[in-house]
C-alpha cells in the first residue's frame, strides 16, 4: 500500500512519523517554502518542534503526487475540508480516503465522512479518531484510536495496514457515531477549560464531562450514531483526554476565556467552529443541548464566563 498523509500540521507530521515504522509515507505540505524547510532540516519546527522525521518521509508540496497513492491520511482542518476535497477531486477518485479531522462542516452541518463520500463518491472513506496528542504519537507512545469505515472489508484491511506496534487502531462500522464523538468532545473540551480558567475547580469541571457527555449521546441517538461507539475510544475516550489535558488547544482555548487571557489565533480550534454547527443541528431536531450553547456564546463573545455558569448553575432540577 502506498501511503500519504495530506496536510503537514503537527497532528499529520505525527501520523507519518508514526506510519513510516510500516515503510515510506509521503507527506503533503500546502506551503512549498514549508516542505523544502521540513525535507532538508527532517522536523516540522513550525508545529513539532523537536521531533526527528525518519528517512522513509518523503515531503512534498506538489499535490499531483497524491495521485500515485493508494491511500491518503486527510489531516486537514474540519472546516477547510470541504474545500480542499473539490479543489482536489479528480486525483483523489478510486483512492482511500481517511479523514483525520475532528468537525462540522458549518456550512452543510455535515462531518467529514459525509463530506468525503459526497464529493468523491467513488472513492471508499473512513474516519480516524480518538484520543491521541500529536506530540504523544510522534514521541511513540502507546495509543489506541477508533478506525470507522462502513465497508467491513475495507475496514479491516486499513486496520491491518495502519497499525503500528505503538499506534493500536479498533475498527467499528459506525462512521457517523465516530465523527461525532470526535467533534463533540472539543465543544465540551472547551467548556471545561472555561471553568478551571474562571477557578470553579475539579468538581465542576467532572460535572461538565459528565453532562456534556449525556449532550454527546443525545445528537447522537437523533442522528443515528450507536450508543456503544459514543462510549468508546471516539467519544469517552477522547473526551477525557480533551477535557483534562493542557496539551489540548480547545483545552487551553477555554481557559484563556476563563482567566480573560490572550489565545494565540494562529492555533485551530475546531470545537469554537463546532458549537456554532451543534446549535444549528439542535434547532433542527428540537434538541436541548445547553452546555453547546452556552459555549457558542463564549467563543463568540457574547457572554462572560460568570454569566455561562450562571446560566448552567440555573437550569431546572430534574433527574439524572
Amino acid at each position: 500500500m502506498k501511503i500519504a498523509v495530506a496536510g503537514a500540521g503537527a497532528f499529520g507530521t505525527a501520523l507519518a512519523v508514526a506510519l513510516s515504522a510500516n515503510g515510506p509515507v509521503t507527506l503533503w505540505a500546502r506551503d512549498p517554502d514549508q516542505a523544502d524547510e521540513m525535507q532538508r532540516r527532517r522536523e516540522n519546527a513550525r508545529r513539532l518542534p523537536d521531533v526527528s522525521l525518519p528517512s522513509a518521509i518523503s515531503i512534498t508540496a506538489d499535490v499531483n503526487g497524491l495521485a500515485e497513492m493508494d491511500t491518503i491520511l486527510l489531516a486537514v482542518p474540519a472546516q477547510t475540508l470541504r474545500a480542499w476535497l473539490t479543489e482536489h477531486q479528480a486525483l483523489l477518485g478510486g483512492k482511500r480516503l481517511v479523514s483525520c479531522s475532528k468537525g462540522i462542516d458549518l456550512e452543510t452541518l455535515k462531518g467529514t465522512a459525509s463530506q468525503m463520500s459526497e464529493i468523491v463518491p467513488n472513492a471508499t472513506t473512513a474516519v480516524l479518531t480518538g484520543p491521541s496528542f500529536a506530540v504523544d504519537i510522534a514521541r511513540h507512545l502507546p495509543t489506541a484510536l477508533t478506525l470507522a469505515c462502513a465497508d467491513a472489508e475495507e475496514g479491516a484491511y486499513l486496520q491491518s495496514c495502519l497499525s503500528t506496534p505503538i499506534l493500536r487502531l479498533y475498527r467499528t462500522e459506525d462512521v457517523i457515531g465516530a465523527e461525532l464523538g470526535g467533534a463533540l468532545k472539543n465543544v465540551i473540551a472547551i467548556a471545561c477549560g472555561v471553568c478551571i480558567g474562571a477557578g470553579y475547580g475539579e468538581s465542576a469541571r467532572a460535572a461538565l464531562m459528565t453532562r456534556g457527555f449525556a449532550e454527546m449521546q443525545r445528537l447522537g441517538q437523533v442522528l443515528g450514531a450507536e450508543s456503544e461507539t459514543l462510549a468508546g475510544l471516539s467519544g469517552f475516550g477522547d473526551l477525557a483526554l480533551t477535557c483534562t489535558s493542557e496539551k489540548s488547544r480547545n483545552f487551553r482555548f477555554g481557559r484563556s476565556i476563563g482567566a480573560n487571557e490572550p489565545f494565540d489565533s494562529s492555533m485551530t480550534v475546531e470545537g469554537a467552529a463546532t458549537a456554532a454547527a451543534l446549535i444549528k443541528l439542535a434547532r433542527q431536531h428540537d434538541l436541548d443541548l445547553p452546555i453547546s450553547a452556552v459555549v457558542d456564546d463564549l467563543s463568540g463573545g457574547k457572554i462572560d464566563p460568570e454569566t455561562a455558569l450562571g446560566a448552567l448553575l440555573s437550569r431546572p432540577l430534574k433527574e439524572e
